[in-house]
This record gives C-alpha cells, structure tokens and sequence, in this order.
C-alpha cells in the first residue's frame, strides 16, 4: 500500500497513481472503514447473509470500490449482478462525487437463467447520456467478474490484486500498456515489482459505506402507490415494513405517518 503519514477519519483512503514507462493506472486502498460500516450496518438491521454470499458480496464491495475510484468524479455507478450458483443478485451502488458506496444482496424472487449477467450502468452527474453495459460471465468469483467486465466491455487489461488485511490493488491498462509487464505482477510480490516503477500521483480519494436513505425519502417513494391504492398498501394493518432496495435498511411506515406526510406535500404544492 502506498505509505500515507497522515491518519485518516474519513472512510477509505484510496490512491490514484499512474505508472509510467508501463502505460498501467494503479488503483489502492485498504477498505477495512468500508467494510466496518457495512458489517455494522447488516448488525444495526438485522441483516443476515451466508458465508458464502457474504464472501461474494465482500468481494464485489471491494472490485466496485477501487473501481469507481478509477472513474470520474462527476459519475454515479451502478452495478448489478446476477448470480446462478448460488442464485442470489447483488445491487452496488457508488456516487464519485461525495465518495460513497453501498450494496445489498437479493436472495428472494431470483431470476433463473442459462449465464450469470453483470450490468454497469454509469450515470454522468452533468453532461453525457447514461450509459449500460451488459457482460455475461461464468463462476461465482466476484474478482474475477469485475475482470471480466474489463475485458468485455472497457475491452482493455485489468487485474484485481487481494494483498490482506482488507488492502486491495486494481491495475488498469491504458494504451499502449505493457501487457506482459501487467499479466507478470503477483500479489506476492506486488509493492516490489511497483515499487521499481517511476509512479505519477493522480489523486487520492476516501470512500465511505452509507446510502443516504432515510424514513423521508422512503414516505415519498411511497407517496404514489398511497394516492392510488392506500387500502391496497396497508391493508388491514396500521404499518407496513419496507426495505430500501439500494441497502436493504429496514423501515417502519405507519398509515397515519403516510397521510400526514401526503397531506403536508399537498399544502406544499398548493401554496407553490
């Protein structure tokens, strides 16, 4: 990892560097804030995943992470993945503007198919059109997928690197990059081999595990479906239990907290 002095507070720290006489963008970051929060966020909802997804979901938390720190600041990125073995979806979300991720993982109603799917959609903050590409891959692997999508759709070179303690490593190949150069590294000896290489630093970046979700925005999600068919929304019962889709956070809507928040909007509109 590259040697920082200073002491950050501020979620992960991830470096930018760009190495040259090779043509190669080095991506790293030691992720333990991002995991920490996202591990205490599963505690604080009640959230319980499989070894086995909590090993893919952590995987791809990671590939995601160092990879949307290698894209633009002004982009949202997306990715989601459907899995076949073991059949689950996963759900990744990053805003490269204030530096945050958050995921979740689907177990339920999970679409059966012949091949795993990954999409990525990026969403430019001003300017260019949204854009999604869709990669088919094999295995449950999430490193090796997030590679795959690299090769598929970038259509360049680029290796994930897991060097422990949650430090994670992304080379990318730019044009004109030392192919052989890249496909030799190890992870064994990946500061040695980088560590001989003239580096250029592009920037360093924090990331931090939140959604922005909250008890507000889950009423005004809510607000059409109640307009059209409060009965059909609740029912009987006083209270629904929702989840957000971009975190799985678990909220309490109650019926009365619903009308009143309809009825405030009401008053908004009318007195704009």
């Amino acid at each position: 990892m590259p040697d920082e002095s200073t002491p950050d507070t501020n979620g992960a720290v991830v470096t930018v560097d760009f190495v040259r006489h090779r043509n190669v963008l080095l991506v790293q970051g030691d992720l333990s804030p991002v995991f920490t929060d996202y591990y205490l966020h599963l505690a604080d909802h009640h959230l319980r995943c499989t070894p086995e997804q909590d090993a893919i979901f952590k995987g791809a938390l990671a590939a995601f992470t160092l990879h949307c720190a290698s894209r633009p600041r002004g982009e949202h990125i997306a990715w989601t993945v459907n899995f076949q073995q073991p059949l689950l979806n996963l759900f990744l979300t990053g805003d490269n503007e204030d530096g945050l991720v958050a995921g979740r993982v689907f177990t339920d109603n999970v679409k059966e198919a012949e091949h795993n799917v990954f999409y990525s959609d990026i969403v430019p903050i001003r300017g260019a059109r949204p854009r999604r590409s869709i990669v088919p891959f094999e295995g449950s692997d999430a490193i090796a997928m997030a590679e795959e999508y690299y090769r598929q759709s970038e259509q360049r070179p680029a290796r994930y690197f897991d060097l422990g303690d949650d430090c994670f490593a992304l080379a990318i190949g730019h044009p004109d990059c030392d192919e052989r150069w890249l496909a030799g590294l190890e992870t064994t000896d990946l500061h040695g081999a980088v560590g001989r290489e003239v580096l250029a630093r592009i920037e360093r970046r924090h990331y931090e595990w939140r959604c922005g979700c909250n008890h507000q925005r889950i009423l005004a999600t809510l607000t059409a479906a109640a307009k059209d068919d409060l009965m059909g929304l609740f029912g009987e019962d006083e209270s629904v239990r929702l989840s957000c889709p971009r975190c799985a956070a678990h909220y309490v809507v109650t019926r009365e907290a619903l009308e009143a928040f309809i009825e405030h909007r009401m008053k908004q509109q009318g007195g704009a």
